[in-house]
């Protein structure tokens, strides 16, 4: 939450009005620059887990708000997968109304305080603002996102009676949802608003799925998931924990239990390896079971029993989010040297440029243009070692970015005690293999119609990376709140 979420009503008020009073002017030129999130000491923080972004404060979340222009056209709601009111959200900051922000973001979007902290906003709505048109840093709208959600949660917390959600009457249709991840918690509150009994199973331990086990709480905490799962809980919606649909329950049984429709988003949690040698060998993990053991299961915590290997030297082998959580956890199990192994250059890497340079500050060191060829183990199985190809950058491929090519003989071997593989992961194979009906693709997505969601079972629709295959948190809400929409329609006939 912010730093200032700490402070009683009449502070907070207090102090808004003497922000108001002394940038009010100057916010409402452009040439205002961008605010600078306030972080923690990269020294200190890597000794710990406490979150890296400290959250701006009133005066920061006012003067950001001033530079909008309220486009008439505003391209930034365009690049948002939920819709969200951009410019409506931002307006009520700027007139000293965080908690009324709140609410606009609401209405599109169920999980606004984990949304402003992990969206790639730098890539969606950001990158349609007005002021990259004009050469100017866009308006920081994850920033002021976030800031209206942790302003909201801590007047929930300090005034409970006041900011209670509102329980919508039930319409006495029950829908079911697989998995508790952001697809299926956007999914569920967009039903739960229409007044649906909705009941969410989860198998694992934690509700959460990815916000929870994915990503580290240095970068999302574990009680901002929580405060948003309280909301929704508040509006009705029911969590089942430890139960595995296509396992304890099969699509039959939710039938027998009388739900009408039933939301999969289950995630693709199944991890992808890189066919060499030595991937077998003692220390070489993917990233889904690295960040599971110490996101999920407190693995080098005190008081959890479950086991983690630490190194010394660490080498994470991809480019993306996940890779720079790896890297950065690495650190924080006191890896001496903790190092990233992508193939092709830092310009093509898919990680967010505010986790690159974090990964940076923490002491990561960037092995670009190399890709691991061979794991090399001792005599006890354990990695002592690996041997990687340098590249260089050849023609763009299908996604745009330009190949990696192998310069012929310039390989080398670096040792290393812990590799941590993050090149991607295929969807979770549980769903498409208990219903036979269901019809799926050739990379094991469920196949669905790109405008409603709907699978080939007529009341059976899917979201998020079941669907895509892996994508952002943003984009599985995106499906979440669009397939909530389309089986609202289906169930009623109303449009």
């Amino acid at each position: 939450m912010t730093n200032n979420t700490t402070a009683g009503a009449g502070s907070r008020d207090r102090e808004w009005r003497k922000a108001l009073r002394e940038s009010m002017t100057a916010a409402a030129r452009t040439s205002t620059p961008r605010v600078k999130m306030p972080t923690l000491d990269p020294e200190y923080r890597v000794g710990n887990n406490e979150e890296v972004n400290e959250g701006l404060t009133y005066g920061q979340a006012l003067t950001e708000a001033s530079r909008c222009l309220d486009c008439p056209t505003p391209g930034c709601v365009e690049g948002c997968p939920v819709g969200i009111d951009i410019p409506g959200f931002i307006k009520e900051i700027e007139a000293g109304r965080p908690t009324e922000a709140a609410a606009v973001i609401k209405q599109t979007s169920a999980l606004p305080a984990v949304c402003g902290r992990v969206c790639p906003q730098e890539k969606q709505c950001e990158s349609r603002c007005i002021y990259n048109k004009m050469k100017k840093a866009p308006v920081a709208i994850g920033y002021l996102e976030r800031f209206a959600a942790d302003t909201l949660l801590a007047e929930k917390e300090a005034h409970p009676e006041q900011f209670a959600e509102q329980r919508p009457e039930s319409n006495g249709i029950r829908v079911a949802v697989v998995g508790s991840g952001p697809a299926g918690l956007s999914f569920a509150g967009s039903m739960a608003a229409r007044g649906y009994e909705v009941t969410v199973y989860e198998a694992l331990h934690e509700i959460g799925g990815v916000l929870k086990y994915g990503i580290p709480e240095f970068r999302l905490p574990n009680s901002v998931v929580d405060a948003e799962i309280a909301s929704l809980r508040a509006m009705g919606v029911d969590f089942v924990k430890d139960c595995i649909v296509g396992k304890t329950l099969s699509y039959d049984d939710l039938h027998a239990m009388g739900f009408k429709g039933i939301f999969v988003a289950s995630g693709a949690g199944l991890p992808r390896f890189m066919g060499i040698p030595g991937e077998n060998l003692n220390g070489v993990m993917s990233s889904n079971e690295y960040l599971t053991r110490i996101n999920l299961m407190g693995a080098g915590q005190p008081g959890h029993d479950t086991p983690v290997l630490k190194g010394h030297r660490v080498a994470v082998v991809g480019g993306g989010n996940t890779a720079m959580d790896s890297v950065r956890t690495a650190r924080r199990q006191g890896a001496e040297k903790a190092m990233i192994v992508y193939r092709r250059s830092e310009a093509e890497m898919p990680a967010r440029l505010e986790e690159v340079a974090h990964a940076k500050e923490e002491g990561v060191e960037f092995m670009t243009l190399h890709n691991p060829v061979e794991f090399i183990g001792d005599e006890k199985g354990r990695v002592k070692a690996m041997r990687v190809q340098r590249m260089e950058l050849g023609e763009p491929d299908a996604s745009g970015r330009r190949s990696p090519v192998p310069v012929e003989g310039a390989i080398e071997e670096i040792p290393v005690d812990l590799v941590i593989i993050s090149v991607g992961v295929s969807p979770n194979p549980l769903i498409p293999h208990a219903i036979s009906e269901l019809e799926v693709s050739k990379r094991g997505t469920i196949v669905v119609d790109d405008t409603t969601m709907r699978s080939s079972l007529p009341d059976l629709y899917a979201g998020g990376d079941i669907v895509r295959g892996g994508a952002t948190v943003i984009l599985a809400m995106g499906d979440g709140r669009r397939a909530a929409g389309e089986m609202h329609k289906a169930l009623t006939g109303e449009e």
